[in-house]
């Protein structure tokens, strides 16, 4: 696990109540993620107890492999932690002796914190230690510099977490696009106007907690792996053999691969398929036309919309909003709200043909560019993720026609993510876990510190 010590001298929200701030913070621990599942026995004991707990330390040495002995070390030192708690009151009528008492997850005095910065709206999430979400909120992505940017949304994350003030926060964990420096905890995000946005040192040092940071698209597949079979379709959860192929779009596309229980994350960060060849007339800001991005994003599906005039250019309701902008104000205009992909998919849903059409179309590029994908690499399972295909159910049947007609290999497992439109939160929930799913022991010693 790679530990990485920033020095930061912002003052830093504490989490204790909302608003408060401590003094400023000389440190900040940022562990690159570790997106996989561990086979070490407390990491082995500690998954046990999240998917299966309460459980006894007999069922737990059958469903992990370990011997019973090995098992009760393991809970005893995750008891000593405080990561598992007993339930004596489950105990089977006539045991005797405290390897018959169930144990699980003591996940009551303890929470973590995921931040998934988007393009255009940036979700903050508390979660306990099983990866159950406590709560989620959304904001918009805040503009200007990064450093500004980067503040704005420490300060929502503290406030927003210091609800929950009889948890104590172990992790931060940040999920976001562009290209990712694990290491360092610094981002280049071209959508946002970013190079080399401090995350982990704003984020971290502002929360005052460990952080990871992580690719969003590397998340959502590490939430496939990890969080998947107890939170998603259980049915449809994958195997940690064999590889899958985690396609994702939104307002960006992306894709991960998850190599026998390990999704991989390439040293110099992840790749890009924005600027893969479609087809479409779309005009990208390279210059190209029918770059995926600039063909499928919900930017410009909202575009085409509006060119199309299957949505107006100005959201309904402009004139009620932002008066008191301009109030005062001599001949300022004030600010006008743009046209929504819920806007294109209500029209298609309210019956407008055209913007069924346009949906339609969209949902045929996808099928097509994930035939390539799937073409190029024979994973053994496809995972698509994101709200390009979750927030339109009707454009499934046309990505899987596609996706038939394009593929010249045999159909195999393909499937939408069971997470449905919230992807990006537990995307940033399983960031802000990895560490303490990884090495449980010493990632609470870190949060300790």
């Amino acid at each position: 696990m790679s530990v990485t010590t920033l020095h930061h001298h912002h003052a830093r929200p504490a989490l204790r109540s909302p608003g408060r701030v401590t003094a400023p913070a000389s440190r900040v621990q940022l562990v690159a993620p570790d997106l996989r599942i561990v086979d070490s026995p407390v990491a082995s004991v500690l998954r046990v107890a999240c998917v299966e707990g309460p459980i006894s330390r007999d069922s737990a040495a059958r469903t992990t492999g370990l011997s019973i002995a090995t098992v009760n070390r393991q809970v005893s030192a995750l008891l000593g932690a405080g990561l598992l708690r007993e339930r004596a009151d489950l105990t089977a009528s006539g045991a005797i002796g405290r390897p018959r008492v169930p144990f699980e997850v003591n996940h009551e005095p303890f929470s973590t914190i995921g931040i998934h910065i988007g393009a255009v709206v940036t979700g903050i999430t508390v979660s306990d230690l099983r990866g159950r979400i406590l709560g989620a909120v959304e904001i918009p992505t805040p503009g200007g510099s990064p450093d500004a940017a980067l503040a704005s949304v420490t300060r929502s994350a503290g406030a927003f977490a210091g609800r929950w003030h009889r948890r104590t926060p172990l992790w931060v964990g940040v999920a976001i696009g562009g290209r990712v420096d694990t290491a360092n905890g610094t981002v280049d995000h071209p959508r946002l106007g970013w190079e080399n946005g401090r995350v982990a040192g704003i984020i971290g040092g502002g929360l005052g907690l460990p952080i990871s940071v992580s690719g969003h698209v590397e998340a959502m597949a590490a939430s496939e792996l990890l969080l998947a079979p107890r939170l998603s379709d259980t049915a449809a959860a994958q195997s940690t053999s064999g590889t899958s192929l985690y396609f994702y779009a939104r307002e960006t596309a992306g894709m991960a691969l998850t190599i026998d229980g390990r999704v991989h994350t390439p040293a110099s960060g992840p790749g890009s398929i924005a600027h893969l060849p479609t087809g479409s007339s779309a005009l990208c800001g390279c210059g190209n036309r029918g770059c995926l991005e600039a063909s499928v994003s919900d930017r410009a599906v909202v575009a085409a919309a509006v060119d199309r005039k299957i949505i107006p250019s100005v959201a309904r309701g402009a004139t009620d909003v932002s008066v008191s902008v301009a109030r005062g104000a001599t001949n300022v205009a004030a600010p006008q709200p743009h046209p929504s992909i819920a806007a294109v998919y209500q029209a298609a849903q309210g019956g407008s043909e055209a913007a069924r059409e346009l949906l339609v179309e969209r949902a045929r590029i996808l099928g097509r560019t994930v035939a390539l994908l799937r073409d190029m690499f024979n994973p053994d399972r496809v995972v698509l993720g994101g709200q390009a295909f979750t927030a339109y159910p009707a454009g499934i049947p046309h990505v899987g026609e596609a996706f038939t007609a394009h593929s010249t290999l045999a159909r195999r497992d393909i499937r939408v993510t069971g997470f449905g439109d919230r992807v990006q939160e537990y995307a940033a929930t399983v960031v802000s876990l990895s560490s303490l799913y990884s090495d449980p022991l010493a990632s609470m010693r870190r949060a300790a510190a």
